[in-house]
């Protein structure tokens, strides 16, 4: 049986949560709160268990902190990758750990090859584990991908991910500075590269298979939240697709440049901050939880205020200012 699209689930769950915002989990060992760091010190020497033990204490902390307050958070694998296998199995628990609580879990991993080997990479980043030996662990709702090699290279995430009631986020415009040397440039036609993707993925997402019953695809776009600027264009591109916002906060991205993100309706648009979530804490002082709860409040505050200027709030979430099915196969 075929799980609910996975749109439909992300617009749910955003309304639940009242705020369509995200928390990215990227952990960095040197920068934990020091009680967690001192507590799996226990005199010994640095070691890999040592930092991914602190690491699996303040994650599970975050999640259970966010989990009231959110629809969703983002794991940056590459945090965990690090530490080898110690440090993929802790990522996987904790994937599991944040379904647990709710959440809904995108896998920033930014994959993409031939087919084959995305075959692989969908089998080992996005599928759940069933596992006579490993056991069962659930996977990621999304996961990121780049299609920079071409379409095929994520046709194997599109297939699972429709046949599993999952999603993926491909890149269009990044929120790195270097991104603009290649996003940026001019085709013969007059379009941006980061144009001419966005159609690929918009012609890609709007099969009938992929999109749900809200009229938006199970396919959808990485527009970072520091290219403001350009955003409008692409979201007339890509009005099917739900952009994944990364950017806000700690990269320079603020609330009133988010507008154009969002399609009319009032939807379309996740909006993800880590750092300036994660690390909202002051080191000096003992009690660190209460900083990182009032950093996701202030957050979805500030997303909410933007999209209250143009749409009604209710007790429910958003409400739209036209039917959100009305726009399929635009």
């Amino acid at each position: 049986m075929l799980m609910k699209h996975f749109s439909d689930r992300l617009l749910e769950a955003s309304n639940q949560k009242r705020g369509p915002v995200c928390i990215g989990i990227d952990p960095v060992y040197d920068r934990l709160p020091k009680s967690i760091r001192q507590s799996h010190d226990g005199g010994e020497p640095d070691t890999i268990a040592h930092r991914i033990n602190a690491i699996d204490q303040f994650v599970r902390s975050v999640l259970n902190i966010v989990a009231p307050h959110v629809p969703c958070v983002k794991f940056q694998s590459a945090c965990f990758e690090r530490y080898q296998w110690p440090g993929v199995q802790v990522y996987r628990r904790l994937i599991d750990y944040a379904k647990q609580l709710g959440l809904m879990v995108i896998a920033d991993v930014k994959r993409g090859d031939i087919g084959a080997t995305s075959n692989h990479y969908t089998a080992g980043c996005l599928a759940d584990c069933r596992d006579q030996d490993l056991g069962s662990l659930d996977g990621p709702d999304a996961l990121t991908v780049s299609a920079y090699m071409g379409i095929d290279a994520i046709e194997p995430f599109l297939e699972h991910a429709a046949q599993n009631g999952k999603g993926v986020f491909a890149l269009v415009r990044t929120s790195n500075p270097g991104g603009d040397d290649i996003q940026r440039l001019r085709l013969e036609d007059g379009r941006t590269v980061a144009e001419m993707m966005a159609e690929l993925i918009h012609n890609t997402g709007s099969t009938n298979s992929y999109v749900g019953r809200n009229g938006y695809s199970l396919l959808g776009a990485v527009v970072g939240a520091t290219k403001s600027q350009e955003v409008v264009k692409l979201r007339q591109i890509m009005k099917q697709q739900v952009f994944l916002v990364p950017g806000f906060g700690a990269q320079g991205g603020r609330a009133e440049q988010l507008r154009s993100f969002f399609n009319d309706d009032g939807f379309g648009a996740l909006v993800s901050a880590s750092r300036s979530v994660l690390y909202a804490f002051d080191d000096q002082v003992p009690d660190w939880q209460p900083a990182i709860q009032q950093a996701v409040i202030d957050m979805k505050e500030q997303v909410n205020a933007v999209l209250a200027k143009n749409y009604h709030i209710n007790s429910n979430g958003l409400k739209t200012k036209q039917p959100v099915k009305n726009r399929r196969g635009t």
